[in-house]
């Protein structure tokens, strides 16, 4: 069955057309494309969906809507994440959406966020992997990070919580590059969000950390030593502790313009990446994980699979 799933977070507007054969338990690519259009700009202190982000968003998804057709997806649901759960506007984005996709977004809550990540990140896992369950999964967003403990098909725990790269960089780190205070600052208040998720799950549980998203696979992408982006050898990468200290270090230290000559720096990470590298570094060290398996499959393959498998969708 051929499907398509859009994923519209904080920072990035995601496609997966993707080809699901349940018998198989196989999901094999289409197209997968990812522009960052920064949809919840501002969103942390004005509570609202900027304008010209809102139409960043549509102007990309207009593009998508033409990939999806042309792919002839039988199904596609689209989800919207952290930005529109907290912005007053919401309406104008879903109005935007219905126009464009000929569906409505769903706005999902963090737990349903977080269940659809947990399955797109280990149904191969589950399968045969390197890896041994239960698993963390860690899924850190623009606006949020979800986490979802289990053993596959168990989920045994799941939580949100509002910390995610550019939540952290609009809220603390302003310098370029960030003052050691407002770094500081970024630590703490990941601290307490990291304290509130350590009461909802067991995470000492669990005995791989498996991390989702651009922060992470533009991490462990750095640790790898590539010269350029290449999902194929940062997916299921095997990540030190120490090595994921050194990149947050390293990452904070230098200037964006230093950090946008990088070769497996996507543009739109550069100035937010910092935040992000110092939440999953925070993750590592509260839950003490020795390594994080990178993934690159996520709620994305999450959302093609409850197409197949059961969830909600509507017909392209």
């Amino acid at each position: 069955m051929r499907v398509a799933g859009i994923d519209c977070g904080t920072n990035s507007l995601r496609l997966l057309v993707a080809d699901v054969d349940p018998a198989a338990g196989t999901l094999t690519d289409v197209d997968r494309r990812m522009e960052i259009v920064r949809l919840g700009q501002g969103v942390d202190a004005t509570g609202r969906l900027a304008p010209a982000a809102l139409a960043r968003t549509l102007r990309a998804l207009r593009s998508y809507a033409e990939i999806v057709t042309a792919a002839g997806a039988s199904a596609v649901r689209m989800v919207a994440t952290s930005a529109t759960r907290d912005a007053a506007n919401a309406a104008d984005f879903v109005a935007g959406v219905r126009e464009v996709l000929g569906v409505d977004p769903e706005v999902l809550s963090g737990d349903e966020e977080a269940l659809l990540s947990f399955t797109g990140a280990t149904t191969e896992l589950a399968a045969g992997g390197p890896v041994a369950p239960p698993y963390l999964v860690a899924d850190i967003g623009g606006g949020s990070t979800e986490f979802v403990l289990g053993d596959p098909p168990v989920v045994s725990g799941a939580v949100s919580v509002d910390i995610g790269c550019v939540r952290m960089t609009e809220r603390h780190l302003r310098g370029d590059p960030p003052a050691p205070a407002e770094v500081a600052a970024a630590r703490a208040d990941i601290g307490a969000a990291l304290d509130v998720a350590a009461a909802k799950i067991a995470a000492a549980d669990a005995r791989t950390l498996v991390g989702l998203a651009g922060s992470v696979t533009t991490v462990a992408a750095l640790a790898l030593g590539l010269d350029a982006y290449d999902a194929g050898r940062i997916h299921h990468a095997r990540i030190g502790a120490g090595q994921v200290q050194e990149q947050t270090a390293r990452l904070l230290a230098m200037p964006q313009a230093e950090r946008a000559r990088l070769g497996v720096m996507h543009p739109g990470r550069v100035d937010v990446i910092g935040g992000g590298a110092l939440v999953l570094e925070a993750i590592m060290t509260r839950f003490g994980f020795t390594e994080v398996l990178a993934s690159e499959h996520d709620i994305l393959d999450g959302i093609a699979w409850s197409l197949v498998l059961g969830g909600s969708s509507a017909r392209a």
